[in-house]
């Protein structure tokens, strides 16, 4: 382990991308903590804590935290953090199969990928210009802004273009990591905003330890028990973690033999890897974006008829960790699995393309046998993928509402964070495995040949 971690900076090159990715986050994380003038950040602060994660601000504002790399809660410049970019980015994803100029474009490669790219970026803005107008907007209406600039339409426009400069300027540095740098830049983004929310965690663990014996602890605090079964269920949920998003389901494939001259060519046996979890965390991010909105219009309606019984009840039971809410959220979550596997996974294109290439599958004849086939199957495994994606999800509001422990620790066992943290670092264990055994290192998974 040591021996490989030495390898690696004796690579200049792979030290200088390793460095050069660093330096860039370390930018980002100063970035982080730049607020926006004219707002009170005493009071958003307050607000937020008071309204944790079970009103309609705090859901909001924690799904924003946990994988858009900002945070309204301190309403900085990166407030908005690298969302509006990864929306633009699923939207043309989405669109690219169903406009044929799209589906086109993207077909002709590098160049095509270059424009698309470019499309993004133009749409990442208006994205931003929107969602800046409506987060001021709310900032001014429940009083956050100093009384000297709520009337002011020149802080308005300086507000919103400074959170759109934050999220392009997060965009550019990793589009800069994706360039120079190793890994994902924008996942690495989303990353380190996750991992630096860890620190708060432990120190609030230290904080609400309690080691009295009996019965007579308080509310709330963390007991030894407590204690071993969060460290326990957190090993054993990463481990989960990276099983499924490595599992692989193998299909046999067998190369055609064909004859030139007189050699014998082609007949290997190959596999075909369909991946449980083809959606990777896409179904998480989805389902806890779109489950925010019952709940802020139910808690809104609420309000403005204070005397319906069934619209309070509706808003109880639309918030964080009730039946009705994570029902809703686990449904969502098998929902988005198949949606976003029939969107990528294109089982006659596949099909074809074994075709065109001499291979086929034992038993099945080329063509639409086995396109039905390849679909069958990534439909058997996509229900196992959301039946664990499901489960990793609940699991912080299980331990938040069953063992009374605080949401902000709770959240570390489980959930979207969780996912990305994996999925990003096992990326970047996999290209420094390639830069090393390419060089002849020996790297984390084991011997080089």
């Amino acid at each position: 382990m040591f021996s490989t971690l030495a390898n690696i900076f004796r690579i200049p090159e792979l030290r200088k991308k390793l460095m050069f990715t660093l330096g860039l986050l370390i930018i980002y994380r100063l970035g982080f903590y730049i607020p926006l003038p004219g707002i009170n950040q005493d009071e958003m602060a307050k607000a937020a804590e008071a309204a944790g994660g079970g009103t309609g601000f705090g859901q909001m504002a924690a799904v924003f935290a946990l994988f858009t790399g900002g945070d309204l809660q301190q309403s900085t410049i990166f407030g908005l953090g690298i969302m509006p970019y990864i929306s633009a980015s699923i939207i043309f994803q989405l669109l690219a199969t169903v406009v044929p100029w799209l589906e086109k474009l993207q077909k002709e490669g590098e160049s095509g990928r270059k424009k698309i790219n470019e499309y993004t970026r133009y749409a990442t803005v208006g994205l931003c210009l929107i969602q800046g107008v409506f987060w001021v907007n709310y900032m001014i209406n429940s009083r956050y802004v100093y009384r000297d600039f709520e009337d002011s339409v020149l802080f308005m426009m300086m507000a919103v273009m400074a959170l759109t400069t934050g999220t392009i300027f997060l965009m550019w540095l990793g589009e800069q990591i994706d360039e120079y740098g190793i890994g994902n830049g924008i996942s690495l983004i989303i990353m380190a905003g996750i991992i630096a929310r860890m620190p708060n965690a432990v120190i609030e663990v230290y904080q609400r330890a309690d080691f009295s014996v009996g019965a007579g602890a308080p509310q709330g605090a963390m007991t030894p028990l407590k204690i071993i079964f969060i460290l326990v269920a957190f090993v054993a949920v990463v481990a989960g973690a990276i099983l499924i998003t490595q599992a692989q389901r193998r299909i046999p494939i067998q190369q055609a033999k064909h004859t030139r001259g007189r050699r014998v060519l082609g007949g290997q046996r190959q596999y075909l890897p369909l991946r449980v979890n083809h959606g990777g965390v896409m179904p998480i991010i989805f389902a806890s974006s779109l489950m925010i909105f019952p709940g802020i219009l139910m808690s809104y309606l609420a309000s403005a008829f204070g005397g319906s019984n069934i619209l309070r009840i509706l808003s109880d039971q639309l918030r964080t960790g009730s039946y009705l809410h994570e029902l809703g959220y686990i449904g969502m979550i098998y929902f988005f699995a198949y949606f976003w596997t029939a969107v990528q996974f294109q089982p006659k294109e596949m099909a074809n393309n074994l075709r065109d290439y001499g291979s086929f599958i034992p038993g099945l004849r080329p063509g639409k046998r086995t396109a039905d086939y390849l679909e069958r199957v990534m439909t058997r495994i996509t229900y196992v993928g959301a039946t664990f994606l499901a489960i990793i999800a609940v699991i912080p509001t299980v331990v938040f509402v069953s063992l009374d422990v605080p949401y902000q620790i709770s959240a570390f066992l489980g959930g979207t964070g969780l996912l990305i943290v994996v999925s990003v670092a096992l990326d970047v264990v996999q290209r420094i495995e390639a830069n090393l055994v390419m060089r002849n290192y020996k790297g984390f998974l084991g011997a080089s040949d």
